[in-house]
């Protein structure tokens, strides 16, 4: 069903709700022409189901599932699109120091009879060496467009940024088409650019999850991403979505000092991945991270509802 928001100076904003990647999707595209609006939209929808199926781990032949299916045996030759994911989201675990990575590992890692032991409850034996993996053991090869898990057992998956990535490639697909101005809002994490019909810049009001109905600001974030990650200790459930428990990369416990927080950058793929990191690693090296880099800034808010925002946010 195609939502039409008041006509302002010729323009309305069209909105579309679906769920798509397992989450709830709204699209928005500003325009005059509803038809057309509602084959923009088709557009967009259809640019994230190629990506959830590019990204996918459950057909057999998708570029992840090779990946995964040769871990420890051979390099993976991919497209450049899956190569390109995969190189960014090594960046960021560097960049992170290992806070967001994309690995993880299935089963148990034993083989042979070691397996059968390992599965066996009144069986107690050391943990394999090889079941400790992190994002530096994803070998890329840029010449041969080759991906290679060091580690059998080892996997890769997008869940932290799969979302982030596909409202890009939706936005990309929508300016290609034509539209100016829109939002795609990915399960909370919003994508904008240009602007509303009145020609004013996209908002947001950003809020304590305690207080999700007092907002303590209205950000600007046209031609932005924003996106939130909430500490999971504190909130199993905010606004219907679903959190996953936030626990620190190196220690293994839960994170309690950060509430949520909110990064604001160019891409939502960027956005996504930052979020849950700055609460793994908490307040002040998040904001020292975040103030290292370029067009990106964060507004934490801590257990004490106490607010900090990086260098370029006023509030």
């Amino acid at each position: 069903m195609l939502a039409i928001k008041t006509l302002t100076n010729n323009l309305t904003t069209f909105r579309r709700s679906v769920r798509l990647m397992g989450d709830k999707f709204e699209i928005s595209v500003v325009g005059n022409n509803p038809l057309l609006a509602d084959e923009q939209i088709d557009i967009a929808i259809n640019e994230i189901n190629r990506v959830d199926r590019l990204l996918s781990t459950f057909s057999e032949d998708s570029n992840i599932n090779r990946i995964n299916r040769n871990a420890g045996i051979e390099p993976v030759k991919v497209s450049g699109e899956v190569f390109r994911l995969i190189d960014r989201a090594l960046q960021i675990s560097e960049l992170t120091h290992g806070a967001f990575d994309i690995t993880y590992f299935a089963g148990t890692g034993y083989t042979g009879d070691d397996a059968a032991l390992a599965t066996n409850a009144d069986v107690k034996i050391a943990p394999s060496p090889v079941m400790v993996t992190n994002y530096k053991s994803v070998i890329i090869d840029s010449a041969k467009q080759t991906i290679f898990l060091k580690e059998k057992g080892m996997r890769i998956g997008f869940g932290a940024n799969s979302r982030g990535y596909a409202a890009d490639r939706a936005k990309y697909v929508l300016q290609m088409n034509g539209v100016s101005s829109g939002v795609i809002n990915a399960g909370g994490d919003l994508l904008t650019w240009g602007t509303q019909p009145n020609l004013k810049s996209w908002t947001v009001a950003a809020a304590d999850p305690e207080k999700a109905d007092e907002p303590f600001a209205h950000l600007n974030i046209s031609d932005m991403a924003f996106a939130t990650s909430v500490n999971a200790e504190k909130y199993t459930s905010i606004s219907n979505n679903e959190f996953v428990n936030v626990v620190t990369a190196k220690k293994g416990f839960p994170v309690s000092e950060i509430t949520s927080v909110s990064i604001i950058s160019p891409t939502a793929e960027l956005s996504d991945a930052m979020a849950s990191p700055i609460i793994n690693i908490g307040v002040n090296a998040g904001l020292y991270l975040i103030n290292q880099l370029n067009q990106i800034a964060c507004i934490i808010i801590d257990d004490q509802n106490r607010i900090y925002t990086s260098k370029d946010v006023n509030i």
